[in-house]
């Protein structure tokens, strides 16, 4: 056997090569949450409004930090369409989805009065450089809404941040990514509620 053949080099090179790979991983986790704000129907405003998602929206992946030099995947809009429409079902009592803002003739036939229009940015990171779960999550949704015939009459934004620590996990890797969806859903219906504009 040759001493090339023999050396610990190579070996120590696949060793080195196998980090780098698995270095950066991304692991799929998701947002949805099953928390809603309260939904009583003595108080909720008598409009029917609408809320735009588009298909390619729903698909559209995002890959941000996690732990240990790897990150974590997931779909922000397909996650979070629940939580904006449990937001706006927290305050008006008839809540539909559209594909599109500017659509009249679809805006009335479905009898809309408001469309609500959002945009979503999520982060996320981890003080952890022993496991991969994001530790820290923050979801963002800026909503233009537009009256039936597509005219801007307001906006909204709401944050929501979430934590959450190894111990808390127990298999349930988007903890954090949850806890920041159920915030920014019950600000957004706070948001939506006080605004004298979408009364």
């Amino acid at each position: 056997m040759s001493l090339l053949s023999s050396s610990p080099i190579p070996r120590l090179a696949a060793a080195l090569a196998t980090i780098v790979l698995l270095a950066g991983c991304s692991h799929p986790i998701t947002m949805i949450t099953e928390t809603a704000p309260p939904r009583s129907t003595a108080h909720l405003i008598p409009k029917k409004v609408a809320y735009v998602m588009t298909d390619a929206q729903r698909d559209l992946q995002v890959t941000t930090a996690g732990g240990s030099g790897d990150r974590v995947s997931y779909y922000p809009y397909r996650d979070l369409e629940k939580s904006i429409r449990d937001a706006l079902r927290a305050v008006y009592r008839h809540v539909v989805v559209l594909r599109t803002a500017g659509d009249v003739k679809a805006n009335e036939a479905a009898g809309v009065s408001l469309v609500f229009t959002p945009q979503i940015k999520t982060d996320s990171s981890s003080s952890s450089w022993v496991t991969w779960p994001p530790t820290a999550f923050t979801a963002e949704v800026a909503c233009v809404v537009t009256d039936t015939a597509g005219a801007e009459v307001t906006r909204v934004r709401a944050v929501g941040n979430g934590t959450a620590e190894f111990g808390e996990f127990n298999g349930d890797y988007g903890l954090a990514a949850r806890r920041a969806a159920t915030r920014m859903t019950a600000q957004l219906s706070s948001e939506i509620r006080r605004n004298e504009k979408l009364r």
